[in-house]
């Protein structure tokens, strides 16, 4: 199957080439996405736990364009400023996938001007 680009009104803009989701057949990828809001392209919150957050509705608001929910997600890979962030950014990122969650990949990077980057691959298959 072909890639297609997902448009998607008042969502995160790419701040580079590349696509910010893309539906391949059953799947969608989405691209790293930060604590950046939509509207004004200004980092959000203050603690890990809003950007987590942030981050995360970011995502919602991309797999939703492409037809995708959070609980289709089956991948995810994060990136931590600081792995001692993990169990307050954990405890956000649970509340946001229904069981069984996704597999996960957490990795401390280093990140410009932001506490969390987080991607993920949805299933859309039967």
């Amino acid at each position: 199957m072909p890639k297609q680009a997902v448009p998607v009104k008042n969502g995160p803009q790419p701040g580079g080439a590349y696509s910010p989701v893309l539906r391949v057949g059953d799947f969608v990828f989405v691209s790293g996405q930060a604590p950046i809001d939509p509207a004004s392209n200004e980092i959000v919150g203050t603690t890990i736990e809003a950007q987590t957050a942030r981050t995360l509705e970011n995502i919602k608001l991309l797999l939703a364009a492409a037809g995708a929910e959070m609980s289709d997600v089956v991948k995810a890979t994060v990136h931590l400023s600081d792995m001692a962030l993990f169990d307050r950014y954990n405890a956000v990122y649970a509340s946001y996938f229904p069981d069984p969650k996704p597999v996960r990949t957490t990795v401390g990077s280093q990140l410009d001007g932001f506490m969390v980057e987080i991607d993920v691959i949805a299933y859309l298959g039967a």
